[in-house]
Formats: structure tokens, C-alpha cells, sequence
């Protein structure tokens, strides 16, 4: 058994997140487990890039109301409690509606090599974010 230091909270990089967020990391796996889990605490209006995962993401809503949204323009209203499984390799992004603050679990897996399972791709536009805040 091993007790693990709280780690600090660090405001994401502009460059893969639109808004005010804030990232507090819980776990990173090593030997055998890959498992990645972080808090994100995302200011109304915030929202990540387009991304995906290797091996898939699972948001878990700890507090608000977020949005989730893919390619296809489908989006989910998300709420404290909720919890969304994003499938590997699925161009998605989430982040808070446009009135309220939202906070998740993100739970993902590392490479099997141990690399970054995040391919980061283009913001989300404001067009969208609004289309998707309409839902």
C-alpha cells in the first residue's frame, strides 16, 4: 500500500484548452498499471480542443453541468454524477456549459510503451461551442 502526496493544481496550456482550466493530477500509473486519473475544473465558457485518446477516455461529472461533443455534431448535456465513456481514437472535446462551472474525473490509459494516449488537434470554435451550448 502506498499513500500519495497531493499533487499541485496547474492551469492547462492555452494551446490545447480555450478558458480558464485547471488541472489537479490524482494518479499516474507505473510497472504494470497505465492508469492516468486527473481532477479538471473548467470555467464557464471553457472547453478543451478536439482531441482523442489511444485507448479511450471516461469523464466522470463531479460538479455542473458540461457539454460533450463529436465530429458528427452530436453533443451530450453532462451533470454532477454523470459519466461518459469516449471510445479510442474518437475526435471529441468537453468542457464546461457557457453559465456554469464544471469539474471531472478524466480516467485514461497510458500507451502500452508508456507514451502520451492524447493526439491533440485544432480548437473548437466558437461557432460550434455555441451550436453545442443551444442542446
Amino acid at each position: 500500500m502506498e499513500k500519495l502526496p497531493v499533487r499541485p493544481t496547474v492551469k492547462t496550456p492555452a494551446q490545447t484548452f480555450i478558458g480558464d482550466v485547471y488541472l489537479t493530477p490524482i494518479y499516474t500509473g507505473s510497472g504494470p498499471s497505465r492508469m492516468i486519473v486527473a481532477l479538471v475544473r473548467f470555467t464557464p465558457g471553457s472547453r478543451t480542443n478536439w482531441h482523442s485518446h489511444a485507448v479511450g477516455q471516461t469523464l466522470h461529472v463531479t460538479e455542473g453541468v458540461g457539454l460533450v461533443g463529436t465530429r458528427d455534431g452530436s453533443v451530450l448535456r453532462i451533470h454532477a454524477g454523470e459519466t461518459v465513456v469516449c471510445p479510442p481514437d474518437e475526435d471529441h472535446w468537453h468542457g464546461a456549459a457557457a453559465d456554469t462551472f464544471m469539474s471531472h474525473l478524466a480516467m485514461l490509459e497510458a500507451k502500452p510503451d508508456g507514451g502520451d494516449p492524447t493526439t491533440w488537434l485544432e480548437p473548437v470554435t466558437a461557432e460550434q461551442y455555441e451550436r453545442a451550448n443551444l442542446r
